[in-house]
């Protein structure tokens, strides 16, 4: 199992250049960041200063959109990197949430995901591809490299992962959410005549080492209030009653609003409807053995990356304790 780390780019940039750095040394081998340019710094230009701090660090987005930028610009972005410093990029993409909402705007349609994942990946490893009646290629791309890795949760985002995309992203540690989309991504492939183990599969969660659960909890209910963030439309579409399953839409009963200036960060106020069994099924928690067995359950069912959301109190002693006590576990 490969291991990512997954930080905001909060000013100042060198902090996450540091924590990047620090991260491979203790056997991360991807660096990923969010992708919303009003509530974090732009994360292209964080990418640059990263890569060239660290050796073999792969880097991306969790996640961009199809929204945010041109897709030219968006390809040429990875190009440029790629070719700066060897193919050392991943796209993380999804249909757009806080990046596209802070500025007025609703999430993309998956048929837009469909062609802009096509248009970057082309782009970026120097094909053509049409813009309207416009043949467009970027000229200086030599020997580019770059998978698209899409994230999502409903059924038709995943069918549409199965389909087209290199790798699938699924932002939740609990198993059993994780063995459906799984499943899920992968009868899509096979029913498009792709070989579904040739899709990556990114789990990406935080984790938090160490005894004091209830501690451990309140840093991390954030993510319980994200994620249950994107299931709210999951639940208006399809009800409580349809395809999804009960373990990712029931707990958000008691959800009212969202406030997107305390994203993905500890004590986030839009959290209290997360109870501590919700924590405790998406995140990752308590000593380092129990990690372990998470992550080694998580394997069997076909999990290739583990990306740690470092966002609470303790990021460098937990990647101290991923480096000494489970990477080396997993690998």
């Amino acid at each position: 199992m490969d291991f990512g780390v997954v930080l905001q780019t909060d000013p100042p940039a060198s902090e996450v250049v540091r924590l990047m750095t620090a991260a491979e040394e203790q056997g991360f081998g991807y660096g990923w960041t969010f992708d919303s340019v009003v509530l974090w710094q732009e994360p292209f230009v964080v990418y640059s200063r990263i890569l060239a701090a660290t050796s073999s660090m792969v880097v991306g987005p969790m996640v961009t959109s199809p929204g945010t930028r041109d897709w030219s610009v968006l390809a040429s972005l990875f190009a440029t990197l790629n070719d700066m410093y060897g193919n050392r990029t991943v796209c993380g993409i999804g249909r757009g949430d806080s990046a596209h909402r802070v500025v007025g705007k609703p999430p993309s349609t998956l048929a837009t995901l469909r062609e802009c994942m096509h248009a970057v990946k082309e782009l970026a490893e120097g094909r053509e591809v049409a813009f309207g009646d416009t043949p467009v290629r970027i000229p200086w791309v030599r020997d580019g490299r770059l998978e698209m890795w899409m994230a999502g949760y409903g059924p038709k985002a995943l069918k549409l992962a199965g389909e087209q995309a290199d790798g699938f992203i699924l932002q939740c540690a609990d198993p059993a959410i994780a063995r459906w989309t799984i499943g899920s991504v992968r009868e899509a492939a096979r029913a498009a005549g792709r070989d579904p183990a040739g899709i990556t599969v990114c789990v990406a969660a935080p984790a938090y080492v160490g005894d004091d659960l209830p501690h451990q909890r309140e840093q991390l209910r954030w993510f319980g209030g994200m994620v249950g963030n994107h299931v709210a439309d999951l639940v208006a579409r399809y009800g409580d009653s349809g395809p999804v399953p009960h373990e990712l839409t029931d707990y958000i009963a008691g959800r009212h609003g969202y406030d997107y200036a305390h994203h993905g960060k500890p004590g986030n106020p839009s959290t209290d409807f997360v109870p501590d069994e919700i924590v405790d099924r998406f995140c990752l928690l308590g000593p380092a053995v129990a990690h372990v067995a998470r992550l080694e359950e998580l394997a069997a069912l076909g999990v290739d990356q583990f990306a740690v959301y470092l966002m609470h109190d303790q990021r460098e002693q937990t990647l101290t304790a991923y480096g000494e006590e489970i990477i080396g576990k997993l690998g």
